[in-house]
């Protein structure tokens, strides 16, 4: 529950230390560089690093596109990835061996995009060769080359005309208005979609007149025609197309070949993607013809270290800055293993600023029992702490967000256990109907009875506890934006917007307690004593009092003062629609149990034969993955608004900037370090 005090370094070094100091600082992964634009008077330059930049980057990329095809081509189960995917752990000693032989492995990378690029070539051809062999169909009945213009006598003419004919219907198309008999042969060749391919021949001295009656019925010639007889060129075609394929397989196999480099193919990629990151920082860094300058922030415990190296390795001269504006240090949270798992939720809405209270440690307690209600069933809570358990005891390399992200879960399991024991849910009510449907028990005895109550039967006392649990929630982040204020020493707004609000609305809560209408709502009935009514009516009056003068206390002027009391007592509505919202931890738990029992009546409304207990576990199994999946969204969606909307609404003001320090960010590999 703390904020990770930064500090600002300023190193100032040699220039021949400069790629060395770099390289020391992106291992250890501590400090995050930042820069101030240079003073065009100062006599600093900047290194242009984009040439030496892109040509890592184009490494990286391409190692990237060789693990690619070798996935393809050689698959590999290490080739999975996903939310929960393992980088490998490799020692420090392998990764240095493997970068003195990057060479060796960049040749062999571009012998897998040669082959990439000959293959692609390859599907080129092929894919023209199919298009011409389709286009040639409708003329594989043809017995001439198709680019026959005929003999020294007679002229022929190859084309197509719309629609369908015959021989006869040709004929006579084409010797329109010649003398009978004509002198021309007319054929048939194939009619295909509406289209007829025919072939015409005809003496030269008719051929203009025979053209012209075949272009009035809308005679075209071949808009490509080969050179051949078609038959035979689509069979050249199709041998064309199995020599390409043999060299696409060919070539699958030298990528394939490659499928023990993986590992090796890993380690460059990211190696290049380091390089190129150090290279990016490298041109922004200011220096003279001499020396270089650094700036940065890093944890203040850390911060002596790294000066005390700097200066004993390299001979570099380390200053400590003045903080300046805390708005520009980044944030970095410190809790403990349970409050961390909460940290994505805190960062998705926004980190808290220097000298603000970091909320994780606090919400992730509302979280998990918010979670846990609004799920609220025993056998859903085991089998999500058992799942994420199985998940981070096998899945130990995953990445450090996933882990978290997991252990959240794992304890919303465990809540949501806790809290369907206490209403009496497993499943639904699976264990009773298990037992009245095939173990004789009576229908009307209870097998599994809820330690405290169960909702569907008592859904108001569920409902009054609930806004009990908002009230709690919401008075918690009143007390810590309390908190806040007596640590910025501001008595006046600690007594006004707190201290005020906290009499206010207990007054109105004690005032409630024993009244008519909310006995009528709960069922509940609460006698006080008559000086505890007379005291809660002056709490409430004198919580008003305070906010009504205080509220403006910065104008001057009275009326306005007091009319911003009176908008700010207002907002006592806002109050009553917040606790209303925490409804939704009836709601969803409600959903969840009568689903659930909805899904065993129905797997149980067979009956109690052998063939029926199959059906009954299909639907089990099948209706309750679906509950399950579709509740626990609900719930962590509505927790998450709880703790947006109503907590944080109360105190909190996100702003912060993540910690970002200069590291290997590794996509494939993890770096084990050896003693």
């Amino acid at each position: 529950m703390a904020i990770v005090e930064m500090q600002k370094l300023s190193i100032c070094a040699n220039k021949k230390h400069r790629k060395a100091i770099l390289e020391t600082l992106q291992s250890m992964g501590i400090m995050e560089l930042s820069y101030s634009n240079i003073d065009e008077d100062s006599g600093l330059t900047k290194m242009d690093t984009q040439a030496a930049r892109t040509k890592y980057e184009k490494r990286a990329a391409s190692f990237e596109q060789a693990l690619k095809l070798l996935s393809q081509y050689a698959p590999s189960d290490g080739d999975k990835t996903g939310l929960f995917y393992e980088k490998p752990r490799i020692a420090r000693s392998e990764i240095d061996k493997a970068v003195a032989d990057r060479h060796h492995y960049n040749v062999e990378v571009a012998e897998i995009l040669s082959a990439e690029k000959s293959m692609n070539e390859c599907q080129g051809v092929i894919q023209k060769d199919e298009n011409a062999i389709v286009s040639l169909e409708p003329w594989m009945n043809l017995d001439i080359p198709m680019n026959c213009e005929g003999t020294k006598d007679t002229k022929c003419l190859i084309g197509s005309i719309p629609g369908t004919l015959t021989e006869a219907e040709l004929y006579a198309a084409a010797s329109k208005d010649m003398p009978e008999p004509a002198a021309l042969t007319a054929s048939v060749i194939s009619a295909l979609n509406e289209t007829t391919q025919v072939v015409v021949i005809c003496m030269k001295q008719d051929a203009e007149k025979v053209e012209d009656n075949l272009r009035t019925a809308g005679f075209a010639r071949p808009s490509m025609p080969v050179i051949g007889i078609p038959s035979e060129v689509a069979e050249d075609y199709r041998k064309e197309i199995a020599e390409m394929q043999k060299t696409i397989d060919e070539k699958k196999q030298i990528i394939a070949g490659y499928k023990n480099e993986r590992q090796h193919f890993r380690m460059m990629s990211d190696y290049y993607r380091s390089r190129a990151d150090k290279y990016r920082l490298l041109g922004t860094v200011p220096q003279s013809r001499n020396v270089f300058f650094l700036e940065g922030w890093v944890p203040a415990e850390k911060a002596d270290d790294i000066a005390k190296l700097m200066t004993d390795q390299f001979g570099a001269a380390v200053g400590k800055e003045d903080n300046g504006n805390p708005e520009d240090e980044p944030v970095q949270l410190r809790n403990n293993h349970f409050a961390q798992s909460a940290e994505s939720v805190l960062a998705s809405y926004g980190l808290p600023q220097h000298g603000r209270v970091d909320p994780t440690a606090i919400m992730a307690v509302f979280y998990v029992i918010f979670f846990g209600m609004m799920l609220s069933d025993a056998g859903y809570g085991i089998v999500m702490a058992l799942a994420t358990a199985i998940l981070l005891i096998r899945k130990k390399n995953m990445d450090e967000g996933t882990r978290r992200f997991l252990r959240l879960f794992f304890y919303c399991g465990l809540s949501t256990t806790f809290w369907g024991f206490m209403y009496g849910g497993f499943f639904g009510d699976a264990i009773d109907v298990i037992a009245h449907t095939w173990f004789g028990v009576p229908s009307d005895q209870t097998v599994l009875k809820p330690l405290w109550f169960a909702p569907l039967n008592n859904p108001m006392r569920l409902l009054i506890w609930c806004m009990l649990f908002g009230l709690i929630h919401l008075f918690t982040g009143l007390g810590i934006k309390g908190y806040e204020l007596l640590k910025a020493h501001d008595i006046v707004a600690f007594i006004s917007d707190i201290v005020a609000w906290y009499m206010f609305l207990m007054g109105l809560i004690l005032m409630l307690l024993p009244s008519d209408l909310f006995k009528s709502i709960s069922g509940m009935t609460f006698t006080f004593p008559g000086w505890m009514n007379s005291f809660s009516r002056i709490l409430a009056i004198v919580g008003a009092l305070i906010i009504l003068v205080m509220s403006g206390r910065d104008r001057k002027n009275w009326a306005i003062r007091i009319a911003l009391g009176a908008y700010d007592l207002y907002g006592v509505t806002s109050w009553l629609s917040d606790v209303l919202s925490y409804s939704r931890l009836l709601a969803l738990g409600l959903a969840t149990g009568v689903i659930a029992s909805v899904i065993n009546m129905m797997g149980s409304m067979f009956g109690s034969g052998v063939g029926k207990v199959i059906i009954f576990i299909v639907v089990f199994i099948l209706g309750h993955t679906l509950n399950i999946a579709i509740n626990a969204l609900g719930a962590y969606v509505h927790t998450n608004r709880l703790q947006y909307v109503e907590f944080f609404g109360k105190f909190y003001d996100a702003g912060g900037r993540a910690f970002n320090p200069f590291r290997h960010k590794n996509k494939y590999i993890q770096v084990k370090e050896e003693n």
